[in-house]
């Protein structure tokens, strides 16, 4: 409990540059000195990129503590199925108890393949393989399905070691926050640099973004693949639960689409529920975010987990295949923008 409340006090903080920020700017400075260094490294060709024999699309961010990139990753990936391709899905697996080089399947687990992974598999059918350095587990991937010709990396715009065709980059509602480095700031690397696509939460305009719009899906589903509309739980109190990055902005949502909270829990993002104490025992009706859903359901089982809905302009779309093109990715199909459920 201790270590979530300074690391609220620590997020509070960097949407400003008050006093804690000012007294962290000189390790925030030491950090800057670090991330440029290793940039010259991969730039002088001491560190290399190593390529793989198809165009790789990595998504991710310059700010700490997530910002959308999972929901993007999984429009990217319905987008490019829809057109025809075969896509495969490399990340680190964030907070899983493994470390090795893995496949994830519909029978993996949150603990063994992180929840992001997890759920990407399960939402997309794509193949995703999980491996501490991304480069590990894009050779696994190729390897195993020989057929994929695009891939997508789930996080890792700082992970240079894996070459990058199309870098998109993801920011939410925060922004760049004070636009200081860690941890006097919430950023990873200086901004801005160079990436080819930038998206932006709609609510809060980026310079040279695309704006995209996130709500609700009409309907919540539990972990026997039974679904339920939204709007039918509108008639009962519920409990929501989320360990994301921003949980209000889960339960706000909630609330503008009718349901009734008789409580939430805000949980770290990642955070996992095998420790007691996260939920009251009794709550009759539980619901929550589908990250949330790859590890709570083993808990929960009736627990009701909530898609997000995503909508970006046609015009990204049609950059993000232009892009692709460029790099010799043959169109195979129509392809369209399109809300993903």
């Amino acid at each position: 409990m201790a270590g979530t409340a300074l690391q609220r006090v620590l997020v509070e903080s960097w949407t400003h540059r008050g006093p804690l920020a000012w007294l962290l700017l000189p390790v925030a400075l030491l950090h800057g000195a670090l991330v440029a260094a290793r940039k010259r490294l991969y730039r002088h060709h001491i560190l290399r990129s190593e390529r793989v024999p198809v165009p790789v699309i990595v998504v991710g961010n310059v700010v700490a503590g997530g910002g959308g990139k999972t929901p993007l990753v999984l429009a990217i990936v319905q987008h490019l199925q829809q057109c025809g391709h075969q896509v495969g899905v490399v990340s680190r697996g964030y907070g899983r108890h493994t470390s090795d080089c893995r496949e994830v399947t519909d029978a993996s687990t949150a603990q063994d393949a992180g929840d992001e992974p997890l759920l990407i598999r399960r939402s997309t059918g794509a193949q995703v393989f999980v491996a501490a350095h991304r480069i590990d587990a894009a050779r696994a991937l190729l390897q195993h399905f020989p057929d994929t010709d695009v891939l997508v990396c789930d996080d890792g715009l700082q992970h240079l070691q894996l070459h990058r065709d199309i870098d998109v980059c993801v920011f939410d509602a925060r922004g760049t926050g004070n636009g200081w480095l860690l941890p006097a700031g919430p950023l990873r690397e200086p901004w801005p640099r160079a990436v080819d696509l930038i998206v932006a939460d709609g609510s809060a305009p980026h310079p040279g973004a695309w704006p995209v719009h996130r709500s609700l899906a009409g309907h919540a589903r539990r972990a026997d693949g039974s679904r339920i509309p939204l709007r039918d739980l509108c008639a009962v109190p519920v409990w929501a639960l989320a360990g994301i990055a921003r949980p209000e902005a889960f339960f706000a949502m909630l609330r503008d689409a009718g349901l009734t909270l008789a409580g939430t829990t805000a949980l770290p993002d990642h955070a996992s529920f095998d420790e007691p104490g996260w939920c009251p025992p009794d709550t009759p009706t539980l619901i929550c975010t589908e990250k949330d859903a790859m590890k709570l359901w083993a808990h929960r089982p009736d627990a009701w987990a909530v898609p997000l809905d995503l909508e970006l302009p046609h015009g990204f779309w049609s950059s993000l295949d232009a892009l692709l093109a460029a790099r010799g990715l043959a169109k195979l199909s129509s392809c369209h923008g399109y809300t993903t459920a």
